[in-house]
């Protein structure tokens, strides 16, 4: 991890990074849980940076995350939509932004959650159904299960994420 912190204006700074990506504009407080959504345990070979409670223009406090050497599938794109739905995603090449992506909560998700119904069939070991998510609200989420019409509510996503 790479972080200053400047004498001369108490402002906190972290390295650029040559390759990998930047999630910014996380919820104050979130960043942990994004850790846990990508599998970052802190004992991989690649440098991660964390940075939280900064403050921010846009959102009073904030949380960044930089993973170096590593560029986000849509799959966990989508899963961070679910925890912090104002965040960016800045792919980072040879110390620029190559591209940056606003997250977007899509409107129907496959195969990133179980449902909290047991019953429901895309739980069962004899069938092999992927499971299949409406968005019905982003703030706070709420998702809806295609084949039980389950509800699924904020608190049942953050104990799978």
């Amino acid at each position: 991890m790479y972080i200053i912190l400047s004498r001369q204006t108490d402002e906190l700074r972290v390295r650029k990074i040559r390759e990998g990506t930047v999630i910014d504009h996380i919820h104050a407080g979130r960043a942990l849980e994004v850790l846990k959504i990508l599998n970052v345990t802190g004992r991989e070979d690649k440098p991660v940076s964390l940075v939280m409670n900064v403050s921010s223009k846009k959102m009073g406090k904030k949380d960044i995350v930089k993973l170096e050497e590593r560029e986000l599938s849509i799959e966990e794109i989508d899963k961070i939509s679910l925890i912090a739905p104002n965040a960016s995603i800045n792919i980072i090449r040879n110390y620029d932004v190559f591209r940056k992506e606003n997250v977007k909560l899509p409107r129907i998700l496959k195969s990133v959650l179980v449902c909290a119904n047991r019953s429901c069939i895309t739980n069962s070991e004899r069938e092999h159904v992927k499971s299949t998510f409406y968005v019905e609200s982003e703030t706070p989420p709420q998702l809806r299960c295609y084949y039980c019409q389950r509800l699924m509510e904020e608190q049942d996503l953050f104990r799978q994420l």
